[in-house]
């Protein structure tokens, strides 16, 4: 039997070109890209109809075409944080990336390096805001193109292999230039590329080709967003006190831009992020990399557009702390499908690694989703956990721990004399009713509560990082 195993393979390899590429067969490595965009919530894509009028041509054929992770989350919801935990496939407890300002402990290792040392060519290139450095390159890969910080929308001023160079053009469509170039001079493969989208993050700034698209869309908006009494029966206080501040809807940043606004600037800035995307798996379809490659598209974390009278992250509600998470890899994998399994960004490291062939280190939080992508049965995990620690410079929202099963999401907030929360998201996917206040599940509350704390003992967890705050340097101290 085994003869004919091996012939038979024999025969395939010969007929694909002396290349075997499918993961299908456990052959030589796929090219992966991965795209990641910021502040991208997990329902507003056009094929899932949430909002009216919303064009997403592009993620609507990675969905038609590919896989849709319908329950994929993040860890913790803060954009450093989720991108550390992408990069090493560990909780913000263990990478120690807990903030948008901490830096990168020395030692760690992104598995980037641990492709290119198996022969991966691999490139970066976008916005890389992690660890509180600069558009510095960074360990694991052989291209980088950056940029500091937030970066900016229009004419970006880049980090090109260590030459600075200004661009003139929209941010999106200049990296995505980038991206193309990248891929044609290392097409031979096999190659990592991360391309790393500014879009969709606040202040929204879309191409000038799209402003105004949504102009006349009616907002939908969310039933929990008005300030009415019975939006905030169950609540924590500090959810209603975070209305009135830069994070809510009633002083957003400050007054600097009312909701109407700021919703529909939010929805024209997508079209460049997904123009981006178009323009790339176009480009591997004409330089017939497409049955060679395996595109992921997700976001560092999720936002909040009105639920709950707020405008950001960093919390547990669904808007936040779920992301979208889109797979293409045309004859690769059994698709089209939709994904149920709940899979977290401390997953992507070791799906990555083992596309490529790669055993997955030891001290990686994550687990490879690569069963998931091959439809094959496999026991999968019955829960995600959540971590997020309170910031000196946004103190609006304290530190949080949760756990969220298939039905039950049981959320704890840390040093603040206030209640918890817990809910049905199956019957209450808005997270209206706070059940932690019902006698009758006063047992699932205790359940829930005592499998989170085993979890953050387990993980050693249990020691909530502090450090100086932002102009309390020791250097700023006055004789």
């Amino acid at each position: 039997m085994k003869q004919y195993l091996t012939l038979a393979l024999c025969l395939l390899w010969a007929a694909s070109g002396g290349r075997l590429n499918s993961p299908l067969l456990g052959a030589s490595k796929p090219n992966v890209i991965l795209i990641l965009s910021d502040d991208h919530r997990y329902d507003f894509m056009g094929f899932l109809q949430r909002v009216p009028g919303l064009e997403t041509p592009a993620m609507d054929r990675m969905a038609r075409e590919g896989l849709h992770f319908r329950n994929a989350f993040v860890a913790t919801s803060l954009c450093s944080p989720s991108r550390a935990s992408i990069l090493t496939g560990r909780y913000a407890h263990d990478h120690g990336v807990v903030d948008n300002q901490r830096p990168i402990p020395e030692g760690t290792t992104f598995f980037p390096s641990l492709l290119q040392r198996a022969g991966y060519q691999t490139g970066f290139v976008g916005k890389w805001h992690m660890g509180d450095v600069g558009d510095e390159p960074q360990p694991g890969f052989d291209h980088w193109i950056s940029y500091e910080g937030q970066g900016t929308y229009y004419d970006p001023y880049l980090n090109v292999n260590g030459t600075h160079v200004r661009r003139e053009g929209y941010t999106a469509d200049i990296v995505t230039d980038y991206a193309v170039e990248w891929i044609d001079r290392v097409s031979q493969g096999p190659f990592f590329l991360f391309l790393s989208h500014k879009s969709v993050h606040a202040m929204f700034e879309p191409a000038k080709r799209h402003l105004g698209r949504y102009e006349n869309l009616q907002i939908p908006y969310p039933s929990t967003m008005a300030g009415r009494p019975e939006n905030y029966a169950g609540k924590p206080r500090w959810v209603r006190e975070q209305r009135n501040s830069w994070h809510g809807v009633d002083y957003m940043y400050h007054g600097e831009m009312d909701f109407d606004t700021f919703y529909r600037r939010y929805l024209e800035t997508l079209l460049g992020l997904d123009e981006s995307i178009a323009r790339l798996l176009d480009h591997l379809v004409e330089r017939g990399l497409d049955r060679d490659t395996v595109v992921i598209y997700m976001s560092d974390n999720g936002f909040c557009l009105g639920e709950h009278g707020l405008i950001d992250k960093r919390h547990m509600y669904e808007e936040s702390v779920r992301v979208p998470m889109l797979v293409w890899a045309p004859g690769l994998f059994p698709s089209p499908r939709e994904v149920q399994e709940m899979v977290q960004n401390i997953d992507v490291a070791p799906t990555i690694l083992e596309l490529a062939g790669l055993p997955v280190p030891k001290d990686m939080d994550g687990r490879s989703f690569l069963p998931l992508l091959r439809g094959e049965p496999t026991e999968w995990r019955d829960a995600i956990f959540y971590e997020y620690y309170w910031e000196w410079n946004f103190p609006q929202t304290p530190t949080v721990f949760g756990i969220r099963t298939d039905q039950f999401k049981y959320i704890f907030y840390h040093g603040i004399w206030d209640i918890d929360e817990l809910y049905d998201v199956v019957n209450d996917p808005e997270e209206k009713k706070n059940l932690a206040l019902e006698p009758e599940h006063q047992n699932l509350l205790q359940k829930l509560r005592h499998r989170l704390f085993d979890w953050l003992e387990e993980e050693e967890a249990m020691s909530i990082p502090f450090r100086r705050p932002l102009g309390f340097r020791a250097a700023d101290r006055k004789p």
